[in-house]
């Protein structure tokens, strides 16, 4: 790679962020299309949100993806397009002519991941842990996909109600149900779904358990990643017999179309990538049928 003096300068910033994977393909996705930039980790204290944003503008950064814990936060300091508003957060971040341009890619994300699994939501029972801004992602993709129920549950009821009011609010036709945070309520709600979904933290922490038993019939998504894709959520789901995937294909998935809306180009090709990342991590190569199909 030569850097000169037309290289621009792509990132990621979070708190922490040395643990993010998405320098290894952004940057693979940046030599496969020739385009002389790099893409660089930016560890962001929360404190220290404003200050950053106003450098990178400064430095002449040309965009950035966003992750936790910022994406609501720099929501507010964004000019964000229609997908963002929906959601009410933003995962990635290009420079506009006057000020910083925002959108959301985890919702394409995750519908890719279910595309790729091959999954047929539609008229069935989803379940969906977490009520941050991932999880509004989940429900900004699960609106097109036509359940007939999600049910939602989080560990702090209130943070829920307000993630239940809003849904119902911009997703009129997406039944939401709120569930509580115990066994016996995931049971009822796990009965006869045909997929579960973790947007929540638990896992992020070494040797983190996953709180409930699970069930039900199908596929298990998670958010989280692991070097080995094995998160606290994945395991749980596995003893239930579901097919399970952690976030390492939604990563890639959001990552692609974050490129393609910086450089106006096609999406990079998620299933290569995801067999790259398996082969650097050290995994077993576990293709995603869908992917492999439109590649």
């Amino acid at each position: 790679m030569k850097i000169d003096g037309t290289t621009t300068i792509y990132g990621i910033i979070g708190w922490p962020v040395k643990h993010s994977l998405s320098p290894l393909f952004q940057s693979r996705f940046l030599k496969q299309h020739d385009i002389n930039a790099v893409y660089l980790p930016f560890a962001v204290a929360p404190d220290l949100l404003y200050q950053a944003m106003e450098g990178l503008w400064a430095l002449g950064v040309q965009g950035f993806n966003v992750t936790v814990p910022h994406k609501e936060s720099v929501f507010q300091m964004v000019e964000a397009d229609a997908d963002a508003r929906l959601i009410g957060a933003v995962n990635t971040v290009r420079r506009g002519d006057s000020g910083w341009l925002g959108t959301n890619t985890d919702w394409f994300g995750f519908k890719s991941v279910i595309d790729g699994l091959k999954v047929d939501v539609s008229a069935q029972q989803v379940v969906l842990f977490g009520a941050g801004g991932t999880s509004r992602a989940v429900l900004h993709a699960l609106a097109q996909l036509n359940p007939a129920q999600v049910h939602i549950c989080n560990r702090n009821p209130d943070r829920l109600a307000r993630l239940i009011t809003s849904a119902r609010s911009s997703y009129p036709d997406l039944n939401c149900v709120p569930v509580s945070w115990q066994q016996d309520a995931v049971n009822a709600a796990c009965a006869d779904s045909c997929l579960l979904i973790n947007t929540t933290s638990i896992g992020l922490q070494p040797e983190q358990d996953f709180p409930f038993t699970l069930s039900g019939q199908g596929a298990a998504i998670d958010a989280v990643y692991k070097p080995d894709g094995q998160t606290a959520f994945t395991v749980a789901a596995s003893q239930a017999g579901c097919l399970c995937v952690d976030g390492l294909p939604m990563l890639i998935a959001q990552g692609a179309a974050a490129f393609a809306w910086w450089h106006g180009c096609h999406h990079p090709d998620s299933s290569e990538a995801l067999r790259y990342m398996q082969l650097y991590l050290g995994r077993k190569i576990k293709p995603l049928p869908g992917w492999e199909q439109t590649t």
